[in-house]
């Protein structure tokens, strides 16, 4: 089956975050986004074939999931990346983030010390302050055009801050890591060393380039997958974040009761029917989709890549090895953060995530999203030439 990403579907007034709330967040009408991290295609036909099944059916009452739908995840998770997992270990919440703040208070008190690689994506910090604790950062370091984590203060952090919780992200939103067997080990080795337990988003794991391949952290060693939380969602990788369905992955009994308990305290219980609806459907038969859309970004980040370099030199493409977030580097136009961001919004007119947003090392960097169709792209490109 073939798939027609280039088509351009309009999203205005559909109550799109990305498209529809340009004034109220400050941005002048017109402006052309690639910021927020979902896609301007659509979800794949076997997903609209169920949801639509399922609307006709015209009945939305309290739901669950069965059999069936662990088996779709427990295949999915075994094809795309021979990790095994077990129906009891599924935790079903609204959405990764909201999985963060339940895991913060899960597995912390007030003042603990929970650390995060910055630049990293923004409600990890927020999920620490927003609960009392304390923060905790070690920066991740960019040579050559790569970033790499600092192990020794990575450690040196841990050790002196107090901290209880890591939260990982892999692979790396926004700087395009897909950390190696050998980097997961050796974080792994200081957690288990220094009693840390790991919080690992692995919401882009089905989005990495050839070449490289994706290592679920809990599946490194039987130690880590007993001190690990997995957070997985079929949202980024089929374009469903609005039906706000998350699969939290949990192998110890005693990690598990300890989230379960911080979740229903609160006050969540099931998530909605046409998530599940939606999940089971992607893991079951969106496969085909998923291949044909990679090859397509692939694409997409190379017109990127090869624009930048001809065009605009100034700005460096940060390589990606995996997700469809492109971490570009400005720091070369001389400008502070707010000139930046007012050239790219007013001269370009285009609305993409400012660096500092992510935290430590944001500062000259922008976030853009390629999941678009090609077309769209090219004209973001057009526009960003007039910075």
């Amino acid at each position: 089956m073939t798939y027609d990403f280039d088509r351009v579907i309009d999203r205005a007034n559909t109550d799109s975050l990305k498209y529809d709330f340009a004034r109220r967040r400050g941005k002048p009408e017109g402006i052309l986004p690639l910021w927020v991290a979902d896609m301007d295609f659509q979800a794949p036909p076997c997903v609209l074939d169920a949801l639509a099944e399922r609307s006709r059916h015209g009945i939305f009452g309290y739901s669950d999931t069965g059999e069936d739908y662990a088996a779709a995840l427990r295949d999915w998770f075994w094809r795309r990346f021979r990790w095994r997992i077990e129906p009891d270990w599924i935790v079903k919440t609204p959405g990764v983030v909201t999985a963060l703040h339940i895991a913060v208070r899960a597995f912390t008190a007030p003042g603990d010390g929970v650390i995060i690689q910055q630049p990293v994506y923004y409600p990890f910090s927020s999920a620490v302050q927003s609960t009392g604790r304390t923060l905790v950062i070690s920066e991740l370091v960019l040579r050559d055009g790569r970033y790499q984590i600092d192990f020794d203060d990575f450690e040196a952090k841990v050790a002196a801050g107090r901290v209880k919780l890591f939260i990982l992200c892999s692979p790396h939103n926004p700087v395009g890591r897909v950390w190696t067997e050998e980097e997961l080990t050796r974080l792994g080795e200081i957690c288990l060393k220094h009693g840390v337990r790991v919080v690992s988003d692995e919401i882009h794991a089905d989005f990495v380039f050839p070449g490289r391949r994706h290592r679920v952290f809990a599946d490194v060693s039987p130690a880590l997958r007993d001190i690990t939380v997995t957070c997985t969602a079929p949202s980024k990788t089929f374009n469903l974040a609005g039906l706000q369905i998350s699969n939290i992955l949990i192998a110890d009994s005693r990690l598990r009761a300890a989230f379960t308990r911080a979740y229903a305290a609160a006050g969540l219980s099931q998530v909605g029917v046409m998530g599940l609806v939606a999940c089971r459907a992607a893991y079951t038969g969106g496969e085909p989709w998923l291949e044909a859309l990679k090859v397509y970004l692939a694409d997409n980040l190379a017109l990127l890549r090869d624009t930048l370099a001809r065009e605009l030199p100034a700005v460096r493409l940060v390589e990606p090895e995996g997700t469809y977030l492109a971490w570009l580097d400005c720091r070369a136009l001389g400008l502070t953060a707010a000139e930046l961001d007012d050239r790219i919004v007013r001269r370009a007119g285009l609305w993409l995530d400012e660096g500092p947003m992510f935290g430590v090392g944001g500062e000259g960097f922008q976030r853009l999203n390629f999941a678009c169709p090609r077309s769209v792209l090219a004209q973001a490109l057009t526009r960003l030439k007039r910075i």
